[in-house]
């Protein structure tokens, strides 16, 4: 039997991030092969993260990367705001917000693409992490703009104390197509950005905004317009003066601007186009904000306390 040395031990801790009694059983296990043993943790580490795979992540960060014209951003999840603050936490989702920038919005690819310094996938490495943090983590969902000529800006919103930057629990990106001062773009974008993060638009535009949630305002509309009892003539009228209305508060171009709500976006834009050089167009953004979409477990504090004294 091979001799596991205090070194082996240490090397392998600092490989897997495993307890060092875990590392010792795994040598001991493997007959101090290094790689098997690694194998060995995970598979102890994925049986570890089974059992946390059904509890709901909704909290965690999302990370933004800008390189060039391409932007990406992610969203990691945990089960609570503390692993949110965890250093470890916050160095993998920066990292995995890098690596994005070559998934090209691909979920699937993100997971599959090697992570930095351990040997693993995205995918294994936070399972790995499960194990060893003992919460549900998911790599949930990520996209990516891309945009030549011009720039990508992006702004974060609620950023963890003494994190790095790019995290924070709001991601936007958005792209503008221009041949001006790539300095007055970046400026612009983000004004831009922290408006798209308060205002939430569905769309750039008009012809952007899902066919089906046009069809589903506008026979609300025409309801409501047909309880007035008005003749039909009139009704079409009002339901186009409501659609207008609906796409002036839901289309980033039409919105007021939040610093400024005497002009609209696209106001905003040609203003700038002076001081920027050149003609600006949004090509597209993309806002994720932490959990959206996520049904959140709602617990029992009290319930849960009586049933672990009767366990």
């Amino acid at each position: 039997m091979a001799e596991i040395s205090a070194a082996m031990v240490k090397d392998l801790r600092e490989k897997t991030g495993a307890g060092m009694m875990d590392c010792k059983a795994a040598l001991a296990d493997t007959k101090g092969d290094m790689e098997s043993a690694i194998d060995w943790l995970r598979k102890k580490g994925l049986s570890k993260a089974a059992k946390k795979a059904g509890n709901v992540a909704a909290e965690g960060l999302v990370g933004v990367t800008v390189h060039g014209g391409t932007g990406a951003v992610v969203e990691v999840n945990s089960q609570t705001d503390f692993v949110a603050r965890n250093p470890e936490f916050q160095d993998l989702v920066s990292k995995v917000a890098a690596l994005a920038l070559k998934a090209d919005g691909n979920v699937e690819a993100l997971s599959k693409a090697p992570f930095p310094g351990v040997n693993l996938s995205v995918g294994a490495h936070i399972q790995a992490l499960v194990g060893k943090i003992g919460e549900n983590m998911v790599l949930r969902r990520t996209a990516a703009l891309h945009v030549s000529p011009g720039v990508i800006a992006s702004y974060v919103h609620n950023a963890p104390p003494g994190s790095a930057p790019g995290l924070g629990r709001t991601g936007v990106l958005v792209a503008l197509k221009s041949t001006g001062s790539a300095d007055k773009l970046m400026q612009l974008g983000r004004d831009v950005a922290m408006h798209v993060a308060a205002m939430k638009p569905l769309a750039v535009d008009a012809s952007g905004v899902d066919p089906k949630i046009v069809d589903r305002e506008k026979a609300i509309f025409e309801e409501q317009s047909r309880a007035s009892g008005k003749p039909e003539n009139v009704i079409a009228k009002m339901v186009e003066g409501r659609l207008r209305k609906f796409y002036e508060e839901q289309t980033l171009a039409k919105q007021a601007f939040v610093k400024n709500p005497d002009t609209t976006i696209e106001g905003l834009l040609k203003t700038a186009e002076k001081d920027v050089g050149a003609p600006v167009t949004i090509t597209g953004f993309v806002c994720f904000t932490l959990g959206e979409g996520v049904q959140k477990e709602e617990t029992d504090f009290a319930a849960e306390v009586a049933a672990a004294a009767r366990s």
